[in-house]
């Protein structure tokens, strides 16, 4: 098992900076096209792993790194579609509860339609059976 852990570690390192490459966006690759990065890491499994993890990638300090996940109100969504004022929970929003209200009634409304189609539908087939023959064709 020892003697195959260089082999297994070098296989992760080369899987890791494999899948960095192709998950990486194009204006973090640095001097090549990022295709071209793509093709030498998977050619050259070592070589290539290690290039790219030294040269290949823009590496930003941690100074100047912005923050990786946006914070404070409207964080997350584009700029022209940010939420304005106090997010409610859909418990609390009056406009979700009426929606839910105005849905419910329209169900309830198609439900009826259907079980009135429903009754229809048996007294339909009751009519049309006779009990000497069995039900008509």
């Amino acid at each position: 098992m020892l003697r195959n852990l260089p082999f297994l570690l070098a296989l992760a390192f080369w899987v890791w900076a494999f899948i960095d490459c192709l998950t990486t966006p194009e204006e973090e690759v640095r001097y090549l096209p990022k295709v071209v990065w793509v093709i030498v890491v998977l050619l050259f499994p070592l070589v290539g792993s290690i290039a790219w993890l030294a040269v290949g990638k823009e590496r930003r300090s941690a100074r100047g790194r912005s923050a990786a996940w946006p914070s404070g109100a409207g964080a997350g969504h584009p700029a022209g579609e940010r939420p304005r004022g106090r997010q409610l929970a859909p418990d609390d929003d009056p406009e979700f509860l009426a929606s839910l209200k105005k849905d419910n009634h329209r169900h309830e409304e198609m439900l009826k339609q259907w079980e009135a189609d429903l009754r229809r539908r048996e007294e339909d087939l009751r009519g049309s059976e006779d009990p000497d023959q069995g039900p008509r064709a």
